[in-house]
């Protein structure tokens, strides 16, 4: 045997004996055929390998999951999270895409370890980024993770859509983030001259009893009405015959006849509609001719093709003439986003905007319908163009968005909003941050930073890191979890902006938590049990009721009990499908 072959043997029998587990399978196309020298990355240890003659790969682990990201020219890349005791038949997809990578910037950036892309994933004809949960981050030296705040709340809307109509939810519309920024959970108005109150607290983890829950608070502060800016607004509503639906059209003409009972005389309307072609509906007019603006939106009607592409030209054109220099400057864009004239790629309509905003134009995305939603595209034009994102279900969600949290949806406090968080591995082993999911893998080696968000007035965010602490951490309380910066841009400036935060071994017992906060960890274990997060196997739909049930708190009533209500119709949706499953 020669001693090159020999050594090289030697020290895989000697890694190998080091490790519990062993990855084992085999990699073919979609026509069974092996695939030969496909590579196979683990990101867990920087190491490649490649698929042998029959398509097999065999590959020492310590650890009962792992992950794996196979490449191979010609095929889509696979990003797959393994259970290393059982053996992987991995299926690789000829490609058929030119575009480059959907993101330049991404939710989360963690040093460490390589990237990897997804794709758009299709449900019941309607799209949405395909989604890949962050992973347990070993704390070291290096380790740190930056990710982007923003104040979107349409997956939680979303998701109660399907759960009403007695539908499974697609995993990748649970985003857990949106999910508990739905709530505005334990707001704490700033001190005076602050943009955000910044809080923290450690508690159990229901799923994991050797794991912890940190909770972050991230409160903005509240803009002073009677110094409010004029605004200038431009609707762009997407008219095309695929909107002529009551949970379309004509909810959107509900809903903005009740946003126009906040406008003022020195807020400024315009109105852009697209549906077989695009024209303006009505040119600017004044929020004092409240009548008027109500009139014109009750007059549409829907038909046609869906130019969307001309339509956001013709409503930046617009807004850019109108502009109003030092004011909010903002268009309302709302569509089932299925764009079929023009432009229609993810990546196309990314660029267009990219662009458009340069103006300071901000553009805020309402979503609606169901069938050909295209919750990917909405979401991604929203992110690029510095504004927020919601799904309207029904008229009670337009009522809130609109009127109940108007400031907080159209008046921004702080743009490019990110955090950067650096754990401290005297107290914490590993870290793993719950939403902010990439639509690639997350991790860059530290290049770049994430995608920032726009907070609007009086906005909270819940930011939920699950910890495996180190011995260290009990026996060490009021020590330093994690050092945060909190990264923004004040609107109408370009200067950037930090405030630092350390997050503090403050520990509670869930009994004794904030009620509020009980409440939030019930949203979070629905987002993890509907995703079915490898990381929480184990939660039940009896542990999110009891714990939501009695975590109940003052205020917020009616989407408290709505949220139970949507528990019990999960548990009769999934238990059907299990037992129908099962008898088969």
């Amino acid at each position: 045997m020669p001693k090159a072959l020999l050594t090289i043997l030697i020290v895989l029998i000697g890694y190998s004996s080091k490790c519990q587990y062993y990855i084992r399978g085999d990699i073919r196309n979609t026509k069974q055929e092996p695939v030969q020298n496909a590579k196979i990355y683990r990101p867990s240890t920087r190491s490649v390998y490649y698929s042998g003659f029959t398509g097999g790969f065999g590959i020492p682990s310590s650890s009962l999951y792992d992950s794996l990201i196979i490449t191979k020219e010609g095929f889509d890349t696979v990003w797959s999270r393994v259970k290393t005791d059982e053996y992987q038949h991995i299926t690789l997809h000829l490609s058929n895409k030119k575009d480059e990578p959907l993101v330049k910037k991404m939710a989360t950036v963690t040093t460490g370890v390589d990237e990897a892309m997804s794709d758009i994933s299709v449900y019941y004809g309607e799209t949405y980024s395909t989604l890949l949960e962050n992973d347990f981050i070993k704390t070291t030296s290096r380790a740190q993770t930056s990710f982007g705040i923003r104040i979107d709340k349409a997956s939680y809307s979303n998701i109660r859509r399907f759960i009403n109509q007695n539908m499974a939810v697609p995993k990748d519309a649970v985003r857990i983030d949106e999910m508990l920024n739905y709530y505005n959970f334990n707001y704490k108005e700033p001190d005076t001259g602050k943009t955000f109150c910044v809080e923290n607290v450690l508690t159990d983890c229901p799923w994991n009893p050797q794991h912890r829950l940190m909770y972050i608070n991230l409160s903005a502060k509240k803009i002073d009405l009677s110094r409010v800016p004029p605004s200038n607004f431009v609707f762009l509503i997407d008219v095309s015959g695929s909107m002529d639906l009551p949970n379309r059209l004509p909810l959107l003409k509900e809903a903005f006849k009740l946003f126009v009972k906040n406008l003022r005389a020195i807020d400024t309307v315009s109105i852009v509609v697209y549906g077989g072609t695009v024209g303006i509906w009505m040119t600017p007019t004044s929020g004092a001719d409240k009548e008027k603006i109500s009139e014109s939106i009750e007059q549409l009607n829907a038909s046609g093709d869906t130019p969307g592409e001309a339509a956001i030209r013709t409503a930046y054109k617009l807004a850019k003439s109108t502009f109003i220099k030092g004011g909010n400057n903002r268009i309302i864009l709302a569509t089932d986003g299925d764009f079929n004239i023009g432009i229609t790629s993810e990546k196309e309509l990314e660029d267009l905007i990219i662009e458009e905003k340069k103006s300071g134009v901000y553009l805020t995305c309402l979503g609606v319908g169901m069938g050909n939603y295209k919750d990917s595209k909405i979401e991604t034009l929203a992110k690029k163009g510095s504004g927020n994102f919601a799904y309207i279900d029904n008229i009670q969600e337009a009522e809130k968005v609109l009127v109940m949290q108007f400031t907080q949806t159209m008046y921004a406090v702080a743009n490019d909003v990110f955090i950067n968080a650096k754990f401290d591995s005297l107290t914490v082993a590993k870290y793993r941050l719950i939403g902010y999911d990439n639509k690639k893998s997350g991790f860059n080696n530290g290049i770049g930073e994430p995608e920032g968000g726009e907070v609007g007035s009086g906005a909270g965010n819940t930011i939920l890191f699950e910890i495996e602490p180190t011995v260290n951490l009990n026996r060490a309380p009021g020590s330093i979890i994690a050092h945060l910066s909190i990264h923004y841009v004040l609107p109408e400036d370009t200067a950037s902006h930090f405030q630092l935060f350390d997050a503090f071994n403050y520990y509670i017992p869930m009994t004794s938590l904030n009620r509020e906060l009980q409440f939030a960890t019930a949203v979070a274990m629905l987002g993890l049990k509907l995703k079915k997060s490898i990381y929480a196997p184990e939660i039940s739909w009896d542990s999110i009721r009891s714990l939501a049930v009695s975590a109940r708190y003052p205020g917020n009533e009616y989407l408290q009990n709505q949220f139970i209500e949507l528990i019990d119709k999960c548990e009769d949706i999934y238990g059907y499908k299990h037992r129908k499953k099962k008898r088969k």
